[in-house]
């Protein structure tokens, strides 16, 4: 008894919170792989494990990559398992798990409370239990609502029931900021229709802002609250420039390109869709793999940025972004304090901004040496290989954010590479830098040296 108790504090000691974060969605990826791996997932024959594996990771860390078609490689009961998976992976496991414990009366463990706490809330609050009632009231509203609207184009295709779950399916996947989708040339069927775009944008951007925004929008909305927090606007007002900057960019390099001898509210959709779904979504109206070197290098930054904290989307976030120019603009100023709104933001979450600013990077472009060491391209002439360096670049920051978006390379990976895509969906979705410090060791004393100067710049 007392060697099982050791034991029992041991891995209690062991399993802190961010590992316990960490370790639910890679257990959450195991679970799916394999149910994507039995016959029944599949239409034809069975999934190798490493593309079970790679559909799996990509539906839980909510990316949308697919190295198979999902409307047609997979059966229904393997559809349904994605469906889970995104839904599931998007708003963590654990949230599910609290509000469980909560309708069967039990009480939620302190490493519980304060993965939910970091996972929705920028400051600890005591009714978190309520919050997260209303995290998944909200999700599944915003997805009924997106399902209906759906419904009504889609039953104009195909036949009611068929028609009900393609509007479930691509409601939920789009609020998930997913992009799967269950048409083999995704939504580029819908370029031109407004219920279908304006329906999956908004269900994006909704999912995309982080709960916690929605809520305090909705409260400021029915006077419960009288102001928003310094969290909110900058998450608000960074959402904003980057859809309506993503847009204005889209259309100035594709009005002669891609955009060429449509009618002008196409060209609108075109350019407004594919400024929001960059920023982790990964729904597509256009053939991404024809877009022009200056609308890609957008498309790739967005995508780097992300969504916001406390959302189903991945990257750097918004709030690190405007957090870094702040920075620029502060220190430009000759201040040595991040000032916003007549607020101070404090040390801390700027050293922390530059740390994951860093870290992603630097993960970034560890994987993509990785698709490149292992692509096969050495054999071919630099001049004609020199494609990949752009694709596999875009592919790794799309799976870094979560993002889902291809130009068409995806099918066409090796095993090697698909697991190195594994890796970055999963270091985005869970955090480059949260992934780091979950291996170090918990309770060591911090030795602290003498300083001394080093230049820089």
């Amino acid at each position: 008894m007392d060697l099982l108790l050791r034991i029992r504090t041991s891995i209690s000691q062991r399993l802190t919170p961010p590992r316990i974060f960490i370790l639910s969605f890679a257990l959450l990826i195991l679970a799916g792989a394999i149910l994507l791996w039995l016959p029944l997932a599949a239409v034809g024959g069975r999934l190798s494990f490493v593309d079970a594996l790679f559909s799996s990771a990509s539906a839980v860390c909510v990316t949308g990559l697919a190295v198979i078609d999902i409307g047609k490689d997979l059966s229904f009961a393997g559809q349904l398992v994605t469906l889970v998976l995104f839904q599931i992976g998007g708003l963590g496991i654990i949230t599910f798990s609290v509000v469980l414990f909560g309708l069967m009366g039990r009480g939620v463990s302190f490493k519980g409370r304060e993965i939910v706490q970091s996972t929705f809330l920028h400051t600890p609050q005591r009714d978190f239990i309520v919050i997260v009632k209303g995290v998944l009231r909200l999700t599944f509203i915003s997805e009924a609502v997106g399902t209906i609207l759906l419904f009504v184009r889609f039953v104009q295709d195909f036949p009611p029931a068929t028609a009900f779950y393609n509007a479930l399916y691509h409601a939920v996947s789009a609020f998930n900021n997913c992009g799967y989708s269950l048409f083999s040339d995704n939504l580029m069927a819908y370029r031109g229709d407004w219920i279908v775009n304006l329906t999956v944008m908004g269900l994006i951007v909704l999912g995309g802002i982080g709960f916690i925004v929605q809520q305090e929008v909705i409260a400021r909305f029915r006077g419960l609250q009288k102001r928003l927090s310094l969290h909110t606007k900058i998450v608000l007002l960074t959402t904003g420039v980057l859809i309506l900057a993503g847009a204005a960019l889209f259309y100035l390099f594709e009005a002669d390109h891609i955009l060429k001898g449509v009618s002008g509210p196409t060209q609108f959709l075109d350019s407004l869709f594919q400024s929001i779904t960059p920023r982790t979504a990964g729904f597509n109206t256009v053939d991404i793999g024809q877009l022009t070197n200056p609308t890609v290098l957008v498309t790739i930054i967005l995508m780097f940025i992300g969504a916001s904290p406390g959302s189903t989307g991945g990257g750097i976030k918004t709030t690190s972004f405007a957090l870094l120019l702040l920075m620029i603009w502060n220190r430009m100023k000759g201040r040595s304090h991040v000032n916003v709104f007549n607020r101070r933001v404090p040390r801390e979450i700027i050293g922390r901004t530059i740390a994951i600013i860093f870290a992603s990077g630097f993960s970034v472009v560890l994987i993509t040496s990785v698709l490149l060491l292992f692509g096969g391209g050495g054999t071919v002439p630099p001049e004609q290989s020199r494609h990949f360096f752009v694709e596999y670049l875009f592919e790794t920051v799309s799976a870094f954010g979560t993002v889902g978006l291809s130009m068409g390379i995806t099918p066409k990976l090796n095993d090697i590479q698909k697991l190195a895509i594994v890796l970055m969906m999963f270091a985005g979705r869970v955090g480059p830098l949260a992934l780091a410090f979950s291996w170090y060791a918990v309770g060591k004393k911090e030795i602290k040296y003498a300083e001394e100067s080093v230049m820089v710049g």
